[in-house]
């Protein structure tokens, strides 16, 4: 088994002793302190883009992350849709990979995880870890402070309700609230119709 497979296998390693192998660690993380410090002129914003495409593993046309962003690997193994949009200071724990679907939204603080450790003291204290990819779909969005742990599977069009801890897979259309998050109800044509507690949408467009 190579060092990818290894670090995406749910397999327990020696964290320090098993790399990806390609490029400077430090590089990476340079890179991401670089597109945080870049601000918001027109050669800051060229640069954010030059850094997004150097440092994630993928980027899809016109998505793009509020700074700061935190990253372990800076986002190398992190794959990003088309029209991801990710608001202030996410936190991406990319020692495994973690895919977020097209047009899905990240509010602020959200933290996605893809390592762990064993609760066992003895292998905590020989320096070993585990990580399992994260699958967030297409059109999902994550509302502010939710924390998604490893191995999590998120479906096309759900809505993740601020605050929570999603600990297991959620399916696609639904809103899941809770620590865990547990699915609240399915999405359906009511959602279309109102929204915010009751508001008509039809009477509320600008």
């Amino acid at each position: 088994m190579n060092s990818e497979d290894i670090l995406n296998s749910g397999k327990l390693y020696k964290v320090g002793q098993v790399s990806d192998g390609e490029g400077n660690y430090n590089e990476y993380l340079q890179n991401m302190e670089d597109y945080n410090a870049a601000g918001y002129t027109s050669e800051g914003l060229q640069k954010k883009k030059m850094i997004l495409k150097k440092n994630f593993a993928e980027v899809g046309e016109d998505t793009y992350i509020q700074a700061p962003y935190h990253a372990m690997w800076g986002g190398k193994h992190v794959y990003l849709g088309k029209n991801v949009y990710i608001n202030f200071n996410c936190t991406l724990i990319d020692d495994a990979n973690i895919y977020i679907g097209e047009k899905t939204m990240i509010a602020p603080n959200v933290t996605i995880i893809s390592a762990s450790h064993p609760i066992s003291p003895k292998l905590r204290s020989e320096g070993y870890g585990c990580n399992q990819p994260v699958y967030i779909g297409k059109n999902v969005w994550l509302a502010a402070n939710v924390t998604v742990l490893p191995g999590v599977h998120i479906g096309d069009n759900s809505v993740v309700g601020a605050g929570s801890v999603v600990t297991k897979d959620i399916p696609s259309n639904v809103l899941a609230i809770g620590t865990p998050a547990k699915v609240l109800r399915e999405i359906g044509p009511d959602d279309d119709i109102y929204y915010n507690h009751g508001k008509l949408i039809s009477e509320n467009l600008v």
